[in-house]
């Protein structure tokens, strides 16, 4: 896969998490809130260590019942304040990590969906998903438990330090000069750890492109055999996945264990001196006390730190992946400016000296001069052999791609000057291969018009000849129809994309040669369908068929991005080696063959 930043740099810093604030502000108040708990939280832990000393010093040592009891009620009120307001804390922020991830999946996504086709010929799906996925998971946690864990851990880490000082300055000037000791391995280590998590990341996409890309075409991995080839592929990338996991695993745990030791072994020397010190009798067995649970409460809150450092470099690492995502422009877009298409469409359609090279393939020119003018109504059909040109004139038009030279122009605008929602407004395509998407037959024919009613959506599929089977499906427009419509024969799914181009009601028609995959009824009744469809509207086919090559009022035959013939059926044969060949070639069987049943060459 070519990742969307090859030449990415060493991640260095945290600065991706920077791109998290947008989301958090507008829970700006939950956040308020949970933080309110966390300070009081951390104030009733903070003041068990003081509550000890005076149960130490005035109660046990004064064997004083009364004071005993005092101090106990004391110690009972801060446990219950301590574990209500870690409840409320806890809650309000996993409620945030959940917010933000679900605001930042939707981000990505809605990015992502307007991204040109370009962008899909050099990223996986399976690494955007990998991206909206797992990346958005590790991001969760430090939006959410993670967060809590690090804020808690820092409070009560600086407070336990300020009261540490205040409880014996000597000793805690120990324990200050001891932190950054312990600090700089950790941010050393943990530096290396996010290196790994990004790599562990990268691995699981990759993975994750694999699989999706297997499981896309089952069937053409099955009826070749090749189930061990692509399981010893995906064996292989989970694998590498998983040695690059334990390596980042190994650094997490050297991060941790360093950490601790460090901490606890500084907190034992200072433990040492503060118990010569109560043997001198410069301080109180309550005040070493004291000073015993601020110090456990600093060791682990940085102990907790250490742990939590290395979920935030994974958090940074992922982070840093979607940036990508949220930071990608497409190639083609809006301009600042856009200007309006006119109303009505008339349908005219104007290409001007066009040229065309895709980005995989840059010396190779996918459309060379092409110059052509459609008129209002007029029904063009392009045929030539494999590569000629043809999809890509019909990707110009819907504006998937930016011509390199020349330009197209709809109803007399440039496409290029208008925003291209609009444009594809009045465009409506029906593939040669189908897409239909994983939900019912109704909704997958309402995608031509999402606003249309039921009585709208049937009428479309009673033109368009479906009518019938759908309603012999289990539920009938409800039913669902499987992941691409897997539930349906192809050509009951091609019935479904031209009921969808029907209810769409565009000025301007597409078609991929919609009828290649009925048999001969099914396609008598659409043909009738689309006769009616075409007759009011521009259409461009791009003909397999030589029923579609005689209704066209002209044929333009292409061949290596360049138009070589235009004219009738008659015509051409006349003037054209070119189409004279694939028609002697499709042709052959002359009147013997029924026309609907002879096929030119397939589309580029």
């Amino acid at each position: 896969m070519t990742d969307l930043a090859p030449d990415r740099p060493a991640p260095r810093s945290l600065r991706p998490l920077r791109t998290l604030l947008p989301y958090l502000r507008p829970y700006r108040w939950t956040l308020a809130f949970a933080l309110a708990a966390l300070l009081i939280a951390s104030a009733a832990m903070l003041s068990l260590p003081i509550a000890l000393r005076h149960l130490i010093d005035q109660g046990l040592a004064a064997s004083s019942a009364e004071t005993i009891n005092q101090y106990f009620v004391v110690f009972l009120l801060a446990a219950v304040a301590l574990g209500g307001f870690s409840a409320l804390r806890l809650y309000l922020v996993t409620w945030l990590g959940e917010r933000v991830v679900a605001d930042l999946r939707d981000a990505v996504y809605q990015r992502v969906i307007r991204m040109d086709p370009g962008f899909f010929e050099v990223t996986r799906t399976g690494e955007v998903l990998s991206r909206l996925t797992t990346d958005t998971t590790l991001v969760q946690s430090i939006a959410g438990v993670t967060l809590s864990i690090a804020l808690r851990s820092s409070l009560n880490l600086t407070g336990g330090l300020v009261l540490l000082t205040l409880t014996s300055p000597r000793l805690a000037g120990i324990i200050v000069l001891a932190v950054p000791l312990v600090i700089a391995p950790l941010i050393l280590i943990g530096r290396r750890v996010r290196t790994l998590s990004r790599a562990s990341q990268d691995r699981i996409a990759d993975s994750s492109g694999l699989a999706g890309e297997t499981l896309n075409a089952i069937q053409t991995v099955q009826a070749f055999t090749l189930e061990a080839l692509q399981g010893k592929r995906f064996h292989d990338a989970i694998e590498l996945s998983f040695e690059t996991a334990v390596r980042r695993a190994r650094l997490r745990s050297a991060l941790t264990a360093a950490g601790i030791i460090m901490v606890f072994g500084a907190i034992t020397l200072v433990l040492w001196l503060g118990a010569h010190a109560v043997v001198a009798g410069t301080m109180s067995g309550g005040l070493l006390g004291q000073f015993l649970l601020y110090a456990m409460i600093v060791a682990l809150s940085a102990a907790g730190l250490s742990e939590v450092w290395g979920e935030v470099q994974r958090a940074a690492g992922a982070m840093e992946r979607l940036q990508e995502l949220l930071e990608a422009e497409p190639a083609i877009a809006a301009p600042t400016h856009p200007q309006s298409l006119p109303v009505p469409s008339t349908g005219t359609i104007r290409f001007e000296d066009v040229s065309f090279s895709y980005a995989s393939r840059p010396e190779t020119l996918a459309l060379e001069q092409f110059t052509l003018d459609i008129a209002p109504g007029e029904t063009v059909a392009f045929v030539g052999p494999s590569g000629a040109g043809k999809t890509t004139a019909f990707q110009l038009l819907l504006r998937f791609y930016q011509p390199g030279a020349g330009r197209i122009c709809v109803d007399g605008v440039d496409i290029a000057q208008t925003d291209p929602r609009e444009l594809r407004s009045r465009i409506a395509l029906v593939p040669q291969d189908t897409v239909l998407f994983g939900t019912s037959a109704r909704e997958n024919i309402r995608f031509g018009r999402p606003d249309a009613s039921d009585a709208e959506v049937e009428a479309a599929a009673r033109a368009a000849a479906a009518h019938e089977f759908i309603s012999v499906l289990p539920e009938g427009y409800d039913t669902f129809l499987g992941e691409r419509g897997t539930r349906l024969s192809g050509g009951q799914r091609q019935r479904i994309a031209i009921a969808r181009a029907i209810l769409k009601d565009p000025p301007i028609l597409m078609l991929d040669e919609a009828t290649s995959s009925l048999d001969a009824e099914s396609e008598q009744l659409v043909q009738q369908a689309l006769s009616r469809l075409m007759s009011e509207r521009t259409t461009l086919v791009i003909a397999h068929r030589l029923a579609t090559v005689l209704k066209a009022h002209r044929i333009v035959v292409m061949e290596t991005g360049r138009i070589r013939a235009i004219g009738t059926h008659a015509e051409l044969l006349d003037s054209s080696p070119l189409y004279a060949r694939l028609a002697s070639l499709q042709f052959q069987d002359g009147e013997s063959t029924p026309p609907a049943t002879m096929r030119l060459a397939s589309a580029t």
